[in-house]
This record gives structure tokens, C-alpha cells and sequence, in this order.
């Protein structure tokens, strides 16, 4: 939850113990920066959320000055959450395609994500920890191969990095999709969750926003729909 339109909401579910994630960065930019400037320390001390959040866009065949002005932005967070903050580090990475890089397969944006996108994503992770950015929490985008997912913990965990764990993200697509992510990704040890977002409740939302459901109807189908992804995490999970 963000602190512009949830902080009522933040300080209420730490009242009541429960762990919260706060975005650091400023919404809706291709480069990271954070939404309050200089004084980004002030305002993750103001909520103490259980976990400091950003999102970023990081293509590592793509633009390098833009990806140095991100990761120096990101150690200095880094540094500050893992000295002088009780917030753990949650870092989204997302990694869109170039032009050059999505002309590879000829547009097909379903080809650069099974091909191409995986190891952009691990040479990622390995740049940014080269730089001293290091979080607690990677979340990444879904993947189609459990190499692909075992590949990605690999270098999460590089270097003695053991206790670093990674959760995958619905990203929006469709239910069946992301079934088929969080089937893969729980088999593998090392990723220890997952954060899907509009796919549990973007379409009980509207229909509840347009009265074709009542208030209870549409909380009751997004809990249900939430339930089954944890079950299917969790049931695969065990049995891997």
C-alpha cells in the first residue's frame, strides 16, 4: 500500500501486527527514482513497513547510463535498509523489451519472453548485486521453464546470498497463466511466495463497481480466487 492513498490502512495493519510492503519509488517512470526524493529515509521510518518496495525497469542489453543512474539510486536505498532500517528490501524487477531485442522474434512479445527474457533477467540481478544492491526479496516476472526459475534463485543466492528469497508476480495475465507460473516456480526451492495482484481481483472489482454484484459477493469471489492460488502453491510446493 502506498503512502499517499493507504497510509490510514498502513498504520492501522501494523497496529494489528500484520507485515506490510511500502513502495519507495515514484509511480508510472522508466527510470527509478525515488518518489520522495532526499528524504525517501523519512518517509519508510514514518510506517516501518515490514518491506520497502520498488519497482524497476532493468534491461541489461539495453540503455547503460540508464541502468547506472538506476542502480546508483538503488544501492544508496540498499545501504540505508540494511543499516538503518528495521524494513527489508522487496525489489520488483521488471525487464520490458527492447526494440532491437523484440525484432529478434520478429514482435512476438510470448518468443522474447520464453527466450530472451530469463537470462536478461539473471544478468540483472547479478549487475545490480555487482553494485551493491541487495535485497532481501527478488520478485520477478513470471516463467514459462523450471530451469529458467532454478536459474534465477542461482543467482539470487550467488556468493553466500542463502537467506535471499524470490516470489513470482501475476503481472496481470490471465488466471490459466498464472496457474501455469505458480505450478512451476513452487517446485523450485528458493522461491517462497508469489504477489498476484489484478488477476484475483480486477474482475469482481468492476463488477462490483458497475452493481452487478453486491460488496460481499465481490470480496467473497476475490478470497476464493486468492485461496486457490495459495493452494496451488502450497500443494506443489510439497510436493516437489
Amino acid at each position: 500500500m502506498d503512502e499517499q492513498f493507504g497510509a490510514a490502512i498502513l498504520r492501522e495493519a501494523t497496529d494489528q501486527g500484520f507485515m506490510t510492503a511500502c513502495p519507495a519509488e515514484k509511480s508510472g517512470q522508466k527510470e527509478f527514482d525515488f518518489e520522495y526524493g532526499e528524504d525517501f529515509a523519512k518517509h519508510i521510518e514514518a510506517f516501518q513497513p515490514t518491506f520497502s518496495k520498488v519497482l524497476v525497469r532493468y534491461n541489461a542489453g539495453g540503455d547503460r547510463a540508464l541502468n547506472r543512474r538506476q542502480a546508483d539510486r538503488l544501492r544508496r536505498l540498499s545501504d540505508y535498509l540494511h543499516k538503518e532500517s528495521r524494513s527489508r528490501f522487496l525489489f520488483e524487477l521488471l525487464v520490458p523489451a527492447e526494440t532491437s531485442q523484440l525484432a529478434r522474434f520478429h514482435g512476438d512479445q510470448s518468443q522474447y519472453d520464453v527466450q530472451l527474457r530469463p537470462p536478461l533477467m539473471v544478468q540483472a540481478i547479478e549487475e545490480l548485486q555487482d553494485t551493491n544492491v541487495e535485497p532481501d526479496i527478488w520478485k520477478v516476472e513470471g516463467l514459462d521453464r523450471r530451469e529458467d526459475c532454478q536459474k534465477m534463485v542461482a543467482a539470487a543466492r550467488r556468493g553466500g546470498r542463502d537467506r535471499v528469497g524470490c516470489i513470482i508476480l501475476g503481472h496481470g495475465e490471465n488466471d490459466q497463466k498464472v496457474r501455469e507460473w505458480l505450478s512451476i516456480a513452487s517446485t523450485v526451492p528458493g522461491f517462497i511466495g508469489f504477489a498476484v495482484g489484478r488477476t484475483s481481483f480486477w474482475n469482481p472489482l468492476v463488477d462490483w463497481r458497475a452493481k452487478k454484484i453486491t460488496r460481499e459477493e465481490a470480496v467473497n469471489q476475490i478470497a476464493r480466487r486468492y485461496e486457490e492460488f495459495v493452494d496451488i502453491f502450497e500443494r506443489k510446493a510439497q510436493a516437489a
